[in-house]
């Protein structure tokens, strides 16, 4: 049974499936569409999996143009289209309907041009963060973007909501990172926004495009701003006897006026999670765990670690690891890079994401447990330490009945206190299915109305990615101009 209320598909739509099919062959080609029950399914959820649902067909387009001929076609037929980069989303952003047709990017992988003069790399939006930095690495070139989804996720995902990484707190998300996108507009239209230069003239249009969750347009092609990889990077590992003390040494590290590549958090379960998956000697007997990262030059590395270390005694940390090399690096990140992993191996789990103020974590984790408790359930988390984005991870036993749904009630709890200490409903994940009904917690009516309108303008029939992000009974009266 389904947690959440999806429309009813248009009936229609459904009976003149096998015509639809057809005219979607002559547009793009048969290879390019699939149309098979066993081949639908693979496109039926994203990584949130809550509520598969069998699309109408999936289109695979290899070019700008053959998306703007399905647009075009929707439109004109008032067809529902899905967006779908490589369905990575954990929020249900990229969960189609069954009266829907989606239009995945995957295929759109090439590197149209890099411009290592004025730093620029211009790619197709189904590439991924991993295939750039991989190309562009040999030059000594780096895109920062470090979303853990990196290996798999396209720029087009990425876009569509955001995404950050470990290492937002120096270099922001990807929002900070994108100079020009080429988007099909629900008709069809094709549309250049943004440029080669990060102000680019008139409205901040790229800014209300990262972020959309798919509901103003596909994104086909990328501008990406590219810097000077740095010589280096070398984290520190730090454990405490409690999460107070965690939060105060990143107060301190912030105060001092260090500014670390990464500061990661994580807590007594995922911590113990990780060391069972990955066996790289996390302490167990610790409440908290950081992981600080610096960069540049060996030199720089040095001092800086030096002066973290220092700033940081006062706290007492029980355990302080300081790597000096790439082996040392990469065991101090191995766990934390496989926290989901290592949580989902022999349970179910429910991953959240939000944003909160860093001097309310103590306060946000003990409420985390009470509400997991209250459903007979546990929760780990990861954190973001310098960036508030926080990841409560809910762990319950799908064959009990009713988990499923205590999982989600649980979560839904979580991300109202995430709201009321004064942080936000996504972080990176997006809104999706999953957050769309709590949408009213972080926005007045007159908020979401002004939203609305904007996606009315773009999409005025309400065609892409109907159903996500926006509450559904607002809807109506809000898309009015």
């Amino acid at each position: 049974m389904s947690l959440i209320a999806m429309p009813e598909p248009d009936r229609t739509i459904l009976a003149h499936r096998d015509v639809i099919l057809r005219d979607l062959h002559k547009l793009v080609g048969v290879h390019n569409v699939i149309g098979d029950e066993s081949g639908r399914r693979v496109f039926e959820a994203d990584a949130w999996i809550d509520d598969p649902q069998l699309p109408l067909a999936v289109v695979m387009p290899a070019t700008t143009a053959e998306v703007s001929k399905v647009l075009a076609y929707a439109r004109e037929n008032r067809i529902k289209v899905i967006p779908r980069g490589a369905g990575t989303s954990t929020s249900g952003a990229a969960v189609p309907a069954e009266d829907a047709i989606v239009v995945c990017v995957s295929r759109m992988t090439r590197i149209i041009e890099i411009d290592y003069d004025n730093r620029i790399a211009r790619v197709e939006a189904g590439m991924t963060i991993d295939t750039i930095n991989r190309e562009i690495a040999g030059c000594g070139f780096l895109y920062t973007p470090d979303p853990s989804s990196g290996i798999a996720s396209t720029i087009a995902g990425n876009l569509a909501t955001d995404a950050g990484g470990p290492r937002a707190l120096k270099y922001g998300t990807t929002s900070n990172h994108v100079l020009g996108v080429t988007m099909v507009l629900m008709g069809g239209e094709v549309a250049e926004v943004g440029g080669r230069h990060l102000d680019a003239p008139g409205y901040d249009i790229m800014g209300l495009i990262t972020g959309s969750e798919g509901q103003l347009g596909i994104i086909t092609e990328a501008a990406l701003r590219i810097i000077r990889a740095p010589e280096a990077a070398r984290p520190i590992m730090l454990s405490f006897g409690s999460v107070q003390g965690a939060g105060q040494c990143v107060a301190a590290i912030l105060k001092g006026g260090i500014l670390p590549t990464a500061i990661e958090f994580m807590d007594r379960p995922a911590i113990e999670a990780c060391e069972a998956f990955t066996n790289t000697s996390y302490p167990t007997d610790v409440e908290a765990l950081l992981i600080v990262e610096v960069e540049g030059s060996a030199a720089e590395i040095s001092s800086l670690q030096s002066r973290i270390v220092e700033a940081t005694r006062v706290y007492g940390p029980s355990i302080v690891r300081v790597s000096q090399n790439d082996r040392q690096s990469a065991a101090i990140w191995k766990g934390r890079r496989t926290v989901l992993a290592a949580l989902a191996r022999d349970t179910d789990t429910h991953w959240l994401d939000a944003t909160i103020p860093l001097g309310r974590l103590a306060e946000v984790l003990e409420g985390i447990s009470l509400i997991c408790s209250r459903q007979g359930m546990t929760a780990a988390s990861v954190f973001r330490a310098g960036d508030g984005n926080l990841h409560p991870i809910i762990i319950y036993d799908g064959r009990q009945a009713g988990a499923r749904a205590g999982a989600a009630a649980a979560g839904n709890e979580i991300m109202r206190l995430c709201v009321e200490v004064g942080g936000c409903l996504s972080g990176e994940g997006g809104i999706g299915l999953e957050k769309r009904d709590l949408m009213s917690l972080q926005f007045s009516d007159a908020d979401l109305a002004i939203q609305m309108r904007l996606k009315s303008t773009f999409d005025p029939d309400w065609l892409l990615n109907a159903a996500k992000v926006f509450p559904l009974n607002p809807r109506p009266a809000a898309k009015t101009a």
